[in-house]
């Protein structure tokens, strides 16, 4: 390979339900504030007339205590690796926040922390539960985690395509999964809510306002406090990460510039470009990262810059961080690594120096049989191969030549 690689520790160590989804949004939403039936509330009120209490259940001794469970549970900062660049390169710098040594083994982990908080704080979290939520597996693979701890039941709505490995790491932490298409996630797990008396997390929705971005503690402060970059570079899934870190920068008056690197048949692009948030796309075979519709989380004015990243260039940045990292990563950190190698290409193409932080999102062991295995990239047309000497090329010799004969791989078929 060349290069070796430094590791740095610079901080801390369906159908049958679509007419009842849609018609049972407004009363899942309004979940939120779960009291005895309305008609009761309405009764009640009219025999007690302009005076009444304890008409939603306050529960505070058991709010507490899972507060107090979390917070005993939080972190302490994740591992930042500094990737070795060659000399043409000199005056730049390369990190990757290593966020797979979270207990649950992804940077949702923190998303799951600050959704709980928020969830039991705001009084929609409920003894018995359960909390219900939609996602690719990450969120869920976090969230089921928390549940565990906190003795909560937890259903994952999840996309069908789903990797195997994410699946059942959801139901060895005692977790449900309900199988949907990947565009109907969010309103199937609204549904599944409300028939089983529970809380949706909703993920997608809350993820920006739930972190709290003023926290020095947060992702956010512990790369800026230990690096000061020019660029911090990642996929979105919600855009709650990213939207967390362009606040801080902005609270605390520092210059890092917020890029979000988003996979093909992702509506974030399109979104972003055209100021449209009513954008719908396929859906992006890159799990945890692109959306088919612009999810409410992803604020186009906190996002400086945005790449439209090939499928089969994600594939194979992944690869080469793997053999340089010594750690497997997942797609998505493959997203965000491309994303920051064209960065540090524009930089030395300007003349300019500084340092580009990105994300290394999830472990790679949960994508054996679909990003690992040759062949079920080549039944998906996602051809990675070209772009690899493409990658290694850059690391060893800073010159970014992309493949000549590269192409997009097809729109995905049925239901993601």
């Amino acid at each position: 390979m060349g290069v070796s690689r430094r590791a740095v520790l610079l901080a801390g160590a369906g159908t049958a339900v679509g007419s009842t989804l849609a018609a049972g949004r407004a009363a899942a939403d309004a979940g939120a504030e779960r009291g005895p039936a309305a008609g009761s509330v309405r009764a009640r009120a009219a025999d007690a007339g302009d005076d009444l209490s304890d008409v939603y259940l306050d529960e505070r001794a058991w709010v507490n205590d899972r507060i107090q469970q979390i917070r005993a549970m939080s972190s302490h900062g994740t591992p930042l690796l500094e990737m070795e660049l060659p000399n043409a390169l000199r005056g730049l710098r390369l990190y990757v926040k290593n966020e797979s040594v979270h207990p649950s083994g992804s940077h949702k982990h923190r998303l799951a922390e600050a959704l709980f908080l928020n969830a039991l704080a705001n009084g929609w979290l409920r003894k018995g539960g359960p909390v219900v939520e939609a996602s690719s597996g990450s969120t869920a693979i976090s969230e089921a985690w928390f549940c565990q701890k906190l003795g909560l039941p937890f259903v994952a709505v999840m996309p069908a395509g789903t990797d195997a490995e994410k699946k059942q790491a959801v139901r060895d932490l005692g977790g449900e999964i309900v199988e949907t298409s990947g565009a109907e996630i969010s309103e199937r797990a609204r549904w599944e809510a409300q028939q089983r008396s529970g809380h949706f997390m909703d993920q997608f929705t809350y993820a920006e306002r739930a972190y709290d971005w003023r926290s020095d503690q947060g992702i956010a402060g512990e790369v800026i406090g230990a690096v000061d970059p020019d660029w911090f570079v990642m996929g979105a899934g919600t855009g709650g990460t990213a939207t967390s870190l362009a606040r801080y920068a902005r609270y605390t008056d520092h210059k890092v510039r917020v890029c979000v690197t988003d996979p093909e048949n992702s509506a974030y692009f399109p979104g972003w470009r055209d100021t449209d948030r009513d954008a719908k796309a396929a859906g992006s075979r890159i799990e945890g990262i692109g959306r088919p519709v612009v999810e409410p989380s992803f604020l186009f004015p906190l996002v400086n810059r945005m790449i439209q990243v090939p499928d089969a260039a994600s594939i194979a940045t992944m690869r080469v961080a793997a053999d340089r990292l010594g750690i497997k990563p997942g797609g998505s950190t493959g997203t965000g690594l491309y994303g920051a190698l064209k960065i540090l290409h524009g930089m030395r193409e300007s003349g300019r120096r500084g340092t580009v932080v990105t994300v290394l999102c999830d472990p790679g062991e949960r994508y054996l049989t679909t990003y690992y295995n040759d062949a079920w990239l080549d039944q998906q047309g996602i051809e990675f191969r070209p772009w690899l000497p493409a990658v290694e090329r850059f690391f060893e010799t800073g010159r970014w030549i992309p493949p000549v004969n590269r192409r997009t791989a097809p729109p995905p078929r049925g239901p993601l």
